[in-house]
């Protein structure tokens, strides 16, 4: 039987327009799509590592922590809402690291809960290095340090150098040591992240600071060294592909020298979100209207920055497919420059825009009212940014497995967000 895939060029999941159609009839739009195959692949790629975790940040569903934690996944978790998420997904404290907190705060609720269950916590500050001491003897920890500098694809993404609030600054290391000693914290590893997107230059600086850092003379004997994550996936079709085995190599250097550092075997972790999910993942939704302003063609759609912020937020790039409503596939259709924007009573709804916010056009079929748009590689920082704003429900997410879909998150009720404030 002949499958008609849309937009081949584009679809890395190869999902037939038979598929879309069947969704959208059953679920309407829009709605967040999944390929779990495709996460699978992207574990595969990185079995080099001896531990992966994954930064459910990224994409928090609980259906989907369930799927890393069956390949074998670890779990980071920055909030207590993730800490439950993962306990929920069947993430258990009492397996060594299965669940990680990283942070550079503790706020009362979750420090109480991480003690209770003796969640291991990567510091990302002094003051948490009291405030986890005083109470909780003997607790793993990993410390997060920032080297002095940082790297990303957006100044909003740079976790590292002076400009940023995140881990311990690398002059105080010392001094972080001194009271793991006094409080008999105990340090099972050191983590490194300074921000997403790879570039190998600045990888090998990071691995340098890794060992500036760890190879001195009052750095006790430590189990794991975090990469971190910020391994990106090409959004555009211009964009490199990371190299995995390379950057596993550049670390795996690394934890040799470490190894006879300190005479044992260290562990590498690394903690990817997006490269895990990313590419896993679109958007569906419909045209709603169409107007020139002046000599600009506008195409309206029913999902915003509410449910994509990425573009409003860093000015990231998505590419977009077109599906006429009768399910005919539009990518080889004439293409014309179209400023695709939201419903949202906001002039920057805009999904074709510019890191600096400036408007920018797509190449994008002539499209009519009630045709479908389909946003690619939303699987990551897409479903979980979105939020409430202008009063609009979240939107299901539907995850297909073995071509079989499922509905992993009902669409939210309008009566939901509005029993929440009849107090």
């Amino acid at each position: 039987m002949n499958v008609k895939i849309f937009d081949k060029k584009f679809n890395k999941n190869n999902i037939s327009i038979k598929t879309i159609l069947f969704l959208i009839k059953k679920y309407n739009t829009p709605f967040w799509l999944y390929c779990a195959e495709n996460i699978k692949n992207k574990i595969l790629q990185l079995k080099k590592f001896d531990i992966i975790r994954f930064a459910q940040k990224s994409c928090s569903n609980i259906n989907i922590l369930k799927l890393m934690k069956y390949q074998g996944v670890k779990v980071d978790a920055i909030s207590l809402g993730e800490i439950e998420r993962a306990l929920t997904a069947g993430y258990n404290p009492k397996n060594i690291n299965d669940i990680v907190f990283t942070s550079d705060i503790f706020e009362k609720k979750t420090l109480k809960r991480i003690i209770s269950l003796n969640i291991t916590v990567n510091i990302g500050s002094i003051d948490m290095l009291h405030q986890l001491g005083k109470i909780s003897k003997n607790h793993n920890i990993l410390l997060r340090i920032n080297p002095g500098f940082g790297y990303g694809h957006n100044k909003k993404t740079n976790t590292g150098g002076e400009n940023s609030k995140h881990g311990i600054w690398y002059k105080d290391l010392k001094k972080s040591i001194f009271l793991i000693k006094k409080y008999n914290l105990n340090l099972i590893g050191i983590h490194m992240h300074i921000g997403s997107g790879v570039n190998y230059n600045h990888l090998q600086k990071v691995c340098n600071s890794m060992l500036l850092n760890v190879l001195q003379p009052y750095m006790p004997k430590i189990n794991i060294i975090s990469a971190g994550g910020g391994l990106t996936i090409p959004y555009k079709k211009t964009d490199s592909i990371v190299d995995t085995n390379h950057y596993f190599d550049l670390w795996n250097k690394t934890r040799n020298i470490l190894n006879n550092f300190f005479k044992k075997n260290i562990k590498i972790e690394i903690e990817p979100g997006r490269f895990l999910v990313a590419e896993s993942g679109i958007l569906i939704c419909q045209v709603c209207a169409i107007k020139i302003i002046k000599n600009k063609r506008f195409v309206l759609v029913n999902v915003g920055f509410n449910d994509l912020i990425r573009p409003v937020m860093y000015g990231s790039y998505h590419y977009i497919s077109a599906i006429s409503s009768k399910g005919r596939d539009m990518s080889n259709d004439y293409k014309t420059k179209t400023i695709v924007a939201g419903p949202l009573c906001e002039s920057g709804d805009v999904f074709t825009q510019l890191e600096n916010g400036e408007i920018n056009f797509f190449m994008l079929p002539k499209v009519n009212i009630d045709d479908y748009l389909i946003f690619h590689d939303t699987g990551a920082y897409g479903s979980s940014m979105s939020s409430n704003y202008n009063s609009r429900p979240l939107i299901p997410e539907i995850l297909i497995e073995n071509n079989i879909p499922k509905l992993i998150r009902r669409r939210q009720k309008i009566e939901e967000l509005i029993n929440l404030e009849l107090c």
